[in-house]
């Protein structure tokens, strides 16, 4: 069931990293994972532009970064060096208790996915897409260690430390969009950006355990996008992946320059939501889209706009509004660029969901908390969405 591995991803919002060093801020796995696949969403599309289209797998290089993130939910607490070690000595018996940890996670997932899981380990190949990764995760480790350098660069090791980082980026040099970020001008600004939503937390006037961020958040809601796309059976129609994945990874990207306003507020004065919409869509236009190249904007805005309704591209006009049974039946394709917003919708209100439960199961309680969950389970209590049954999923988590 899809619950379980929701479940897990959501957990991983507690699991600290650099526990070691000296830390101004948290630093959570979930965060990190988050921040690896904007990152390497980055680097894809320039090594895209550079190559052509067609030189990403962009199937490959999505679920290989969820993949990674689950092996990482189980083997987190390795310090790193460690961790690679045993993995270059000790990688299969690694690998078994990994698969071990999450076969019942896994049940009932489609079993072609998990087939990948399991080979995307057993066979190791150096491929583009994971290339890709590797050289992210060392970007998004290093965005945060220069954070920690900067806090106590007297600490033994943290020079070696530094080093070791550098080091691992500098052989994924020769990918265009490494050198793009190291030069930290544009590409740079924007994943730094994104790093940001990080420090800025959900539900921050609520007292909650674990804190979940905003950026950890819309990860959450792209995962879950993803493999409900696949539960769905959408498998002829890649670049709808591709879509319900990045709207979940950036459908929140504007509350970086807005932060996040809760729904109450919204909601509290009549046409409030409204300007806010109106002011997120110019802060994205004068502040964000500038930091990305020129043909990457249409993406952005895809995929930040009008995001949590049913929409396809007809010869290069967005169509929204569409019904789940017309992108099913019509415009399950590539060439409509088909978007699940509905499915997005239920995702991210699920994330939001499991958030408020995790909390007040963790004892941490308080009305506000209640009454969201409350009202956010009331809205979804039996309802089939998108083809996925999310009543049933709700009523999983409650």
């Amino acid at each position: 069931m899809i619950e379980n591995i929701i479940e897990r991803f959501s957990k991983a919002a507690s699991m600290q990293r650099w526990n070691d060093h000296i830390r101004p801020v948290e630093f959570t796995e979930l965060d990190k994972q988050a921040h690896k696949m904007v990152i390497a969403y980055v680097i894809a599309r320039f090594e895209e532009d550079r190559m052509g289209a067609g030189s990403v797998d962009w199937i490959s290089l999505i679920e290989g970064g969820i993949f990674e993130f689950l092996h990482r939910t189980v083997l987190t607490d390795i310090k790193p060096p460690v961790f690679h070690r045993m993995m270059k000595e000790k990688g299969e018996e690694l690998n078994k208790h990994v698969f071990h940890r999450l076969e019942s996670d896994m049940e009932g997932l489609d079993q072609g996915f998990q087939d990948r899981f399991r080979n995307y380990y057993r066979e190791s190949p150096s491929t583009m897409e994971r290339r890709i990764l590797r050289a992210a995760h060392y970007l998004a480790t290093q965005w945060e260690f220069k954070i920690i350098y900067h806090t106590a660069p007297f600490i033994y090791g943290i020079e070696k430390t530094k080093e070791n980082i550098e080091n691992q980026i500098e052989d994924h040099y020769d990918l265009i969009g490494v050198q793009k970020i190291l030069l930290g001008k544009k590409s740079f600004g924007f994943i730094d950006l994104c790093g940001q939503l990080r420090f800025q937390k959900r539900w921050a006037h609520i007292p909650r355990i674990p804190e979940t961020s905003v950026l950890g958040h819309m990860f959450i809601v792209a995962a879950t996008s993803y493999l409900c796309t696949m539960e769905m059976g959408a498998d002829s129609c890649s670049k709808r992946f591709y879509n319900n994945f990045y709207a979940g990874l950036f459908h929140d990207l504007p509350e970086v320059l807005t932060k996040d306003i809760i729904s109450p507020v919204k909601g509290s004065v009549e046409g409030l939501k409204e300007i806010i919409k109106d002011y997120e869509d110019f802060q994205m236009k004068e502040e964000l889209l500038p930091l990305l190249p020129r043909p990457w904007h249409g993406d952005m805005k895809y995929f930040s706009e009008s995001e949590f309704e049913n929409k396809i591209m007809d010869k290069q006009e967005v169509i929204l509004g569409v019904s789940f049974q017309d992108l099913n039946q019509k415009y399950n394709r590539d060439e409509f660029s088909p978007l699940d917003g509905e499915l997005l919708h239920a995702a991210d209100r699920l994330a939001a969901f499991i958030e408020a439960k995790l909390s007040l199961d963790h004892g941490i309680k308080s009305v506000e908390l209640e009454e969201a969950a409350e009202n956010i389970y009331s809205d979804y209590v039996g309802r089939k969405i998108s083809g996925i049954d999310f009543g049933r999923i709700f009523n999983y988590f409650r």
